[in-house]
């Protein structure tokens, strides 16, 4: 990994300096799950609960859960998700395990790519100079993680037939069919840090909230250059977790 990734050039706050830093820190040093989940918000992200992992099973307590710990607690969910500073104070207080996921379409949307080719092309595009806004990973590339970059929304076209909508790509419970990358735009979610999957995994930041959103399509050659390396390597070819909707 580049020493650019994890580099923040925003302001040094407490949560900045934590995330741009990411030492190994005792729990009194790092922000809180309420600090991270308001810093989110307060960055325009809507958030909502989601579930959580219960050992190796998810709290839904759906029988062959597709999705444990991945998918919000709310059918409502799209119209549920808020960047309310006392509504997200309500749910991390009232829902302490929770894991929280942020609709994308809205304010933002997410491309999501392997975790080994994000990392290739993160430091490809901080060595270029490119901006690059908030980016989350989950994993690591043994057990198939994914990365998760932020940027801003494409909004509607006036075609609707240029649209690409998730479902075109692939479900949550067809994830590993489709290791390359993913597109998340409207009718979408993906999961926020601080989340918990099952086996005592994460989900974190490697460039916090703090960064403004950029143009997808100025990080879009580099990704799918990226995944395209990672997939014609037979080593690579590690199951993707399905972190999203």
């Amino acid at each position: 990994m580049g020493d650019g990734i994890g580099r923040y050039r925003g302001t040094e706050s407490k949560l900045a300096h934590w995330l741009r830093r990411r030492p190994r820190k005792s729990a009194a040093d790092a922000p809180s799950r309420e600090e991270l989940l308001l810093a989110t918000a307060a960055a325009g992200l809507p958030l909502a609960p989601a579930a959580h992992p219960v050992g190796y099973r998810c709290s839904c307590e759906r029988i062959g859960c597709p999705t444990p710990a991945r998918h919000p607690v709310s059918f409502a969910w799209q119209t549920q998700c808020s960047t309310d500073r006392q509504q997200i104070e309500r749910w991390a207080r009232s829902h302490p395990q929770a894991n929280f996921i942020t609709a994308t379409g809205m304010v933002h949307d997410v491309l999501d790519v392997p975790l080994e080719a994000g990392r290739a092309a993160l430091e490809r595009l901080l060595a270029q100079g490119v901006e690059v806004g908030p980016v989350a990973e989950a994993g690591d590339a043994l057990g198939g993680g994914r990365m998760l970059f932020f940027t801003a929304t494409r909004g509607t076209p006036e075609d609707e037939d240029e649209w690409w909508p998730c479902e075109l790509d692939c479900h949550p419970e067809t994830m590993d069919e489709h290791p390359g990358l993913r597109w998340h735009c409207r009718g979408s979610y993906v999961l926020v840090p601080p989340a918990r999957l099952p086996g005592e995994v994460g989900v974190e930041w490697v460039r916090g909230p703090e960064h403004a959103l950029p143009d997808p399509l100025s990080l879009l050659e580099t990704l799918t250059d990226a995944c395209a390396r990672h997939a014609s390597d037979p080593a690579h070819h590690a199951v993707a977790w399905p972190l999203t909707r």
